[in-house]
């Protein structure tokens, strides 16, 4: 067996559809297209949604509720975590966002706040770009410092 003599399996391959070469093939005439409409056109593209004239479901389903377009999505951290990372590296005195990256808790643009569930012990400087209120008195409690970036 080479390259030359490949075939594919009996019955995977089957012969094109040719529409529109006379009536004697059986798809002359309308070509498989039906009779008048729209989609018997040349050029016809159905809209997506469009339901024949119906109205489009899209439509018929009642809308509620609001997004807000400025709304800032935060990755929360706890000081629980906090915790271990500091108990893991102890000459971790300053935990910031490129920490949080390297530490794989955090994608590299975003944004990171710090809540308060759990107990630091250890006092640390943290940056980050918000803080809950329990946090910042935790970490500062500690000895720490929570900076605003």
């Amino acid at each position: 067996m080479n390259l030359s003599n490949l075939k594919p399996a009996v019955g995977a391959t089957r012969n094109e559809k040719r529409v529109g070469r006379g009536t004697g093939s059986g798809r002359g005439g309308t070509s498989t297209r039906g009779h008048k409409g729209a989609k018997s056109r040349s050029g016809y593209s159905k809209k997506s949604g469009f339901e024949g004239g119906q109205m489009p479901l899209q439509r018929r389903v009642p809308k509620f509720g609001f997004k807000n377009i400025n709304r800032v999505e935060y990755k929360s951290i706890n000081l629980d975590v906090l915790a271990s990372l500091t108990e893991k590296d102890s000459t971790a005195s300053t935990l910031d966002a490129a920490y949080f990256v390297n530490a794989g808790l955090v994608s590299k643009n975003a944004k990171v706040k710090i809540l308060g569930r759990g107990e630091i012990t250890k006092a640390v400087e943290v940056h980050a770009h918000a803080f809950s209120k329990s946090a910042i008195e935790a970490i500062e409690k500690a000895g720490g410092k929570a900076v605003t970036l």
